[in-house]
């Protein structure tokens, strides 16, 4: 696979995920950043990418930020199964 067909599988990775995370927890913010090509050769990778999530959502109300992360791991659902290898997370109530 190119450079340019990962890109845009990544892309393709990139709107499913925010799909599900606003049907999930209908953000005030939103915002998924593809990191996949700093991991470039990262053996365990095996073609699934990484993305860093920063997300503020009145679902986050009086959770901790481990029960926030759970919630996004739990929408993302199956992606993370072979589609997302790694997901950084930046949440916030609000």
């Amino acid at each position: 696979m190119t450079q340019d067909d990962m890109a845009l599988h990544n892309q393709q990775r990139m709107e499913t995920l925010k799909a599900r995370l606003t049907a999930a927890l209908s953000p005030a913010q939103l915002n998924i950043i593809d990191d996949s090509q700093h991991h470039a050769g990262h053996a365990s990778a095996k073609g699934g990418a990484h993305f860093t999530i920063e997300i503020t959502s009145t679902a986050f109300q009086g959770k901790t930020l481990v029960q926030q992360h759970r919630l996004v791991y739990e929408a993302a659902g199956d992606l993370m199964d072979s589609e997302i290898h790694a997901l950084s997370i930046r949440s916030k109530a609000g």
